[in-house]
């Protein structure tokens, strides 16, 4: 008989790390406990201070927090059961997560010549979530590949942005940050593909790695987006990068800062 979706180990995709070895009832434990710990219980309220002031209790940030939170959920409650269910919740809140900074933050410099204002965006990004919301029931196994693909777009774009820019900050932080997503991604792809070697030498843990890195590359890469996108929505505010505490410190939190330039009278 087919097992019930709800099931534990239902889900198409199995990573690495071996079931049920250190709880009865969490099946891949690390990749849960650094999912919950690390990546939902840490960095993700740290990327809701990525703006100071009153901007950041706008329409877009409230939906962007709340869909990154999701995501934390849900990819916790996937490790923990390995259920299809489970699977399908991670991916698909990854999905509209991105498809929330796609509808606010895509610069309106990049639309297609057809679209003519941001709520035809919004619509057009709504549309094409849907339909790739249904045909992730496709073959969900394919989708962490497609959805990891996305961020060669996102690259793409900031690379476009910061041939724009001679801020030397907003460069340092686009390096850091596609520091951090190669590690993630080597990591991801180190234990999709090389699983084998790892469990030979007891080291199955690169997923667990893949969380924590990729969380600390969306770190960064929140400030940036949000940066760009004051400097075309918001022109009476001149944005800057900062990184709390201080600069010198060698774990810091970036942030932008708005700063409202002096008007002449």
């Amino acid at each position: 008989t087919m097992p019930s979706i709800f099931s534990y180990q239902s889900a198409e995709v199995d990573w690495c790390e071996g079931n049920f070895e250190r709880s009865t009832v969490i099946a891949e434990y690390y990749n849960t406990v650094r999912t919950t710990l690390f990546s939902f219980l840490l960095l993700t309220p740290l990327n809701f201070l990525v703006l100071e002031g009153r901007a950041c209790a706008r329409t877009e940030f409230c939906s962007y927090k709340l869909s990154l939170s999701l995501v934390g959920i849900f990819s916790m409650y996937f490790h923990m059961t390995l259920s299809y269910v489970g699977q399908l919740l991670d991916e698909l809140s990854i999905l509209w997560t991105l498809a929330v900074a796609y509808s606010f933050w895509y610069p309106r410099v990049y639309f297609p010549r057809w679209i003519k204002s941001r709520k035809h965006f919004f619509w057009l990004s709504g549309v094409t979530t849907v339909i790739s919301t249904l045909m992730s029931f496709i073959k969900p196994a394919f989708n962490a590949y497609a959805l990891n693909c996305i961020a060669f777009h996102l690259l793409y774009l900031t690379w476009c942005e910061l041939k724009k820019c001679n801020d030397k900050r907003v460069h340092r932080m686009a390096a850091v940050m596609v520091v951090w997503w190669v590690l993630a991604i080597s990591s991801w792809i180190s234990d999709r593909w090389l699983c084998g070697l790892w469990q030979a030498i007891n080291f199955p843990y690169f997923h667990s790695f893949w969380h924590v890195l990729i969380a600390m590359s969306l770190l960064y890469c929140c400030p940036l987006v949000i940066y760009f996108d004051v400097n075309y929505e918001m022109p009476s505010f001149k944005p800057k990068l900062g990184y709390w505490p201080s600069d010198s410190w060698p774990v810091v939190v970036p942030y932008v800062a708005l700063e409202e330039p002096h008007k002449q009278c």
